[in-house]
């Protein structure tokens, strides 16, 4: 990426939140009080997502400064957007991937997972800093949220994993990321899905690691700045 590219992006807008999204590179979203705030903190942000792409194999070199970001839809959000969460479909990731298209967001989506799990290991035994009430989650329940919401995020795919009861969160981990995989790579080819009692849509591919990237990214990002802020 050149620092003369424009960005599109597009913000989601709840009564108490807006999100700003990079619409090209899932994963890269952040939010703030208003439109300004959130664009703010998405380029503030710019030079971590970056960071986190590293030995993915996928070019994005140095983030545009904050002019090069261009508005393209805006969306009307809910009680999600307002509690934190980007939750609603822009019209961009309402469009069918290819398979080159779906091997790059395989590729996004992964090194959004290696990020959280390589900086989720490297706080093991290291303080976390507590919110200004005493809140926050531990690392392990940090760990375990993230790991329900993939399998959550999962269902909402069309897909299920079940694992052993009892089994290591590791080996959890690894086998809902695989059934993530097989069944993105599944709905971009039009096969069949496993029978469901799911009665909502389910989320479109480009939409489902949009969301699932951010979700890892952030508690990446949050484990970092709370290790930092504990030292």
């Amino acid at each position: 990426m050149s620092a003369a590219q424009s960005i599109p992006v597009y913000l989601e807008i709840g009564s108490k939140r807006v999100f700003a999204g990079a619409l090209e590179w899932p994963g890269w979203s952040r939010s703030g009080r208003g439109d300004e705030d959130a664009l703010d903190a998405l380029a503030a942000y710019g030079p971590r997502y970056a960071a986190a792409l590293k030995g993915s194999g996928i070019a994005f070199g140095d983030p545009p400064d904050r002019a090069a970001y261009e508005i393209v839809e805006r969306l009307a959000g809910g009680s999600s957007t307002d509690f934190g969460a980007p939750s609603a479909t822009p019209r961009h990731d309402r469009a069918a991937l290819d398979e080159e298209e779906a091997a790059r967001h395989v590729a996004l989506l992964q090194a959004a997972w290696e990020t959280f799990d390589r900086v989720a290991g490297s706080a093991v035994g290291v303080p976390l800093a507590k919110g200004p009430r005493g809140g926050g989650r531990e690392l392990d329940l940090i760990v375990r949220h993230v790991l329900d919401a993939e399998l959550a995020y999962l269902a909402a795919l069309g897909g299920r994993y079940r694992a052993a009861r009892g089994g290591p969160i590791e080996e959890v981990m690894a086998g809902t990321r695989a059934a993530v995989i097989e069944t993105l790579m599944s709905r971009v080819r039009g096969q069949p899905l496993p029978p469901t009692k799911r009665t909502s849509p389910l989320w479109t591919p480009r939409f489902f690691v949009r969301r699932s990237a951010w979700h890892a990214l952030d508690h990446a990002w949050e484990i970092e700045d709370r290790v930092q802020r504990g030292s």
